[in-house]
């Protein structure tokens, strides 16, 4: 994948046909040098994915998360499935 970058004022394409690049690798919109958007090809995510991605909140209790795991430790997922007596293993 390569990334590709354009500045807003040349970027005369309909949308789609940008999206319709995205496996091709990110390109990224710029405005007086800055870059202001990116259209990026997405693999194994939805929608619900990508809006908490980008929800304050949520990635506020993320962070949380990923400190007392640094302070306290944690358990392994080879570990909660024993807890649970659920298999690793394919769907």
């Amino acid at each position: 994948m390569t990334l590709r970058i354009i500045d807003i004022t040349e970027a005369t394409q309909p949308l789609s046909e940008y999206a319709q690049q995205a496996d091709t690798g990110p390109l990224v919109v710029m405005a007086n040098g800055k870059p202001i958007a990116v259209v990026l090809p997405i693999e194994n995510a939805d929608t619900e994915t990508i809006a908490l991605s980008e929800n304050p909140q949520f990635l506020a209790i993320i962070e949380r998360s990923r400190e007392r795991q640094k302070r306290e430790g944690g358990l392994t997922s080879d570990q909660v499935r024993a807890r649970l007596g659920v298999r690793h293993g394919k769907h």
